[in-house]
């Protein structure tokens, strides 16, 4: 598994919380803490976080998924209503002069 440090601001984005709750949160679980080079102080995710951090990723990898084949799925029925082929064609270059 990965390292994952994150400061005590994206922890408690993560966790839903304030900063203060998840610097108590890091020192409760014993996360390994320390002040990175550019003076943040960061936790080390533990096994668990690190995976609620992952699946956190990946729902917003399926939403972005979700709104491409929304947007295919309209452009498809503008174009039926339009008589034209429904087809996604890259847009032309325009022409100068």
């Amino acid at each position: 598994m990965p390292q994952i440090w994150m400061t005590y601001e994206e922890l408690a984005g993560l966790l839903d919380c304030t900063v203060m709750e998840a610097c108590e949160r890091a020192r409760l679980e014993r996360l390994d803490r320390k002040i990175s080079r550019d003076g943040q102080r960061r936790a080390k995710l533990s096994p668990e976080l690190a995976g609620l951090f992952i699946a956190r990723l990946r729902s917003i990898d399926d939403a972005a998924d979700r709104m491409v084949a929304d947007l295919r799925h309209v452009h498809g029925l503008l174009s039926e209503a339009a008589g034209q082929p429904s087809r996604l064609l890259p847009p032309r270059p325009r022409r100068s002069g």
